[in-house]
């Protein structure tokens, strides 16, 4: 699943050890979500949403051929 949180983290100036610090993951969870190896649990896409101000389906973008 593909996903824009390097882009919103970018925009809001934020390291990835910053948004794993803010969100009580691991800088590794956060490299494996930017490059798409990683799909998150629901409670952590609803706290990207949250810390973004966004929609969850602004953030990740699903296509209907994955599994």
């Amino acid at each position: 699943m593909k996903n824009r949180i390097a882009e919103l983290r970018k925009n809001r100036h934020m390291t990835q050890q910053d948004l794993a610090d803010l969100l009580g993951v691991t800088r590794q969870t956060i490299i494996s979500l930017e490059g798409g190896r990683y799909n998150p649990s629901i409670i952590l896409a609803f706290k990207l949403a949250r810390m973004f101000d966004m929609h969850i389906e602004d953030i990740f973008i699903y296509g209907e051929d994955e599994p």
